[in-house]
């Protein structure tokens, strides 16, 4: 018998529409079995790579027109949606050493170029601060998440670049939200870690024993 393909349109749908229809489409597979979802844009693509690698199955992208792409994610066992709840209430990050990640799951969520209220000219130094004293604790983060302002930061010519990049280096997930890089328009900018939707932001921040909001 031949394994079964579902097929799913997801073109239009906003981050993480797609991301989460796939996952769910996954979870209703019996055994071996593949999902392709059509979508509109690279960062959905790059959405579903990266949870579909996560559930250890291959992915393979293809692009149909000038905005249209299908990403084919297999199985070859089955995945029951238990196993992806499971997943999300832990925070065990793929490809974080244990060492980051434990004893505590601690995730820092960033939504401003600006740390606090008042004057903005002090806020970004007080926030260039904040990212390089991450660099020097004993504990590091298990994530960074950049959202909204935040996104910025992981931009080509922010002055916390480096900084984020040694966090990177070192073994911390850093994740920049797709949405807002589209928003702002400086998704091409990005320079350190990698594009996220709001369905891992939320599996992150879900799951961290603790979460830093500068």
């Amino acid at each position: 018998m031949a394994d079964t393909v579902l097929t799913i349109d997801a073109r239009g749908e906003a981050c993480p529409i797609p991301v989460v229809r796939t996952l769910k489409a996954l979870g209703a597979l019996a055994g071996p079995g593949s999902v392709e979802t059509l979508v509109d844009n690279e960062i959905a693509v790059a959405n579903l790579t990266r949870m579909g690698e996560g559930k250890g199955c291959a992915v393979a992208s293809e692009r149909l027109g000038e905005k249209e792409w299908r990403v084919t994610v297999t199985t070859s066992v089955a995945l029951g949606v238990s196993d992806a709840e499971a997943e999300s209430a832990t925070c065990e990050v793929p490809g974080v050493p244990a060492a980051v990640s434990a004893p505590r799951c601690v995730v820092v969520a960033i939504t401003s170029e600006c740390m606090g209220t008042g004057d903005d000219v002090l806020g970004k130094k007080l926030m260039g601060s904040f990212v390089y004293s991450l660099t020097q604790l004993d504990e590091l983060p298990a994530s960074v998440l950049l959202y909204n302002g935040g996104a910025h930061l992981s931009c080509e010519g922010s002055p916390a670049l480096e900084d984020l990049r040694g966090l990177a280096a070192a073994g911390v997930e850093v994740l920049t939200c797709g949405t807002c890089l589209d928003h702002y328009g400086i998704a091409d900018t990005l320079a350190v870690g990698e594009v996220t939707n709001m369905y891992v932001i939320a599996q992150r921040l879900t799951g961290a024993s603790l979460v830093v909001r500068p």
